[in-house]
């Protein structure tokens, strides 16, 4: 664990490098756009906002890059050119908690019943389970975007049983209370659902077949003749070790939730964090993309070594091995 923990400080190092450079390596500044939506700004309000949005230092790269260091050390993100003067910590402050709810819980769901389904059509080759697989890789093949236009079209246009639009009922004051929550939940339906649907023939695919696979070792083989129970042989045995590449899988999925479901939101109109990158991208807010890389890359890599620890406590082995 010491190596790994090496390994990610590493490249948490190089994320945050090529994080401050993509500002350099993009045409234009954060205040050229600001000047492209403002024209009527003076040469003095520019010049103060060159030295607000770091333009304005004089030095070296290098020097930049120690004062790059040091506002992320303070928490300091910068400064979002469309939202100014809301802090970039702020607008993501704004969008995270939508983001984590829907595409968090949407992710975990799909991957406990596919992973629940994989188990019991790897046990079952050939069975009920086993023949949903087909349908459930036909809704994982379809492109997203076209699936969440149809559950729109029918679901909210047609019948009128959610909302198809938006994260909550306009004019609903937000805060925890039962008319917004309810709001939220009757929102979040449509493209939790969706994200549902196309994601779980993944997990169930790929813990079938890692499953068939543990089905004939020897130790299952055994704990068969042992007279026990099938529920504890399928689970205890079984599956217990064909999951740790679903593990794996699970977390890199959950480092990824922070980027948000990009194109369900745009499609949905969700006020997320993949939806803020796409209007930042827009609006040519350089600050608000940089911040949203920076908590992409950290959470990926959190997860990563949240994968790893997992994997030291469910296989003996791991432990083992990093003992020699």
């Amino acid at each position: 664990m010491i190596r790994r923990l090496g390994f990610y400080a590493v490249a948490a190092w190089v994320a945050l490098t090529i994080n401050f450079l993509i500002p350099h390596l993009l045409p234009g500044t954060p205040v050229e756009a600001m000047l492209a939506q403002h024209p009527q700004l003076t040469a003095s309000a520019v010049k103060a906002l060159d030295i607000q949005f770091g333009i304005g230092h004089q030095g070296s790269l290098l020097h930049q890059y120690g004062v790059y260091l040091t506002h992320l050390i303070h928490g300091n993100l910068g400064v979002s050119t469309a939202a100014y003067p809301a802090s970039v910590v702020s607008v993501l402050g704004n969008t995270l908690p939508w983001t984590l709810a829907l595409v968090g819980s949407a992710t975990i769901i799909s991957f406990l019943l596919g992973t629940l389904l994989g188990i019991l059509a790897g046990w079952r080759r050939g069975g009920r389970f086993d023949q949903l697989l087909p349908a459930f890789t036909f809704l994982q093949a379809t492109p997203y975007f076209f699936l969440a236009l149809i559950v729109i079209q029918l679901f909210a246009n047609d019948w009128h049983l959610f909302p198809g639009y938006g994260g909550a009922t306009l004019g609903v004051a937000s805060g925890f209370n039962g008319p917004f929550i309810g709001s939220v939940i009757s929102h979040g339906v449509l493209p939790a659902a969706t994200i549902v649907v196309t994601s779980m023939a993944g997990w169930m695919l790929q813990m079938r077949n890692v499953m068939i696979t543990t089905i004939g070792e020897d130790y299952v083989l055994a704990a068969e003749a042992k007279g026990l129970s099938t529920r504890r042989v399928m689970f205890t045995y079984a599956a217990r070790n064909a999951i740790l590449p679903n593990i794996a899988g699970f977390a890199l999925a959950i480092g990824f939730v922070v980027a948000g479901a990009l194109v369900m939101e745009i499609v949905f109109s969700y006020p997320g964090v993949g939806y803020l990158l796409y209007t930042s991208v827009g609006q040519d807010d350089f600050p608000v993309m940089q911040g949203t890389f920076l908590a992409i890359s950290a959470t990926v890599l959190l997860a990563c070594l949240l994968a790893d620890v997992i994997y030291v406590i469910a296989d003996p082995r791991t432990r083992r091995r990093a003992a020699f």
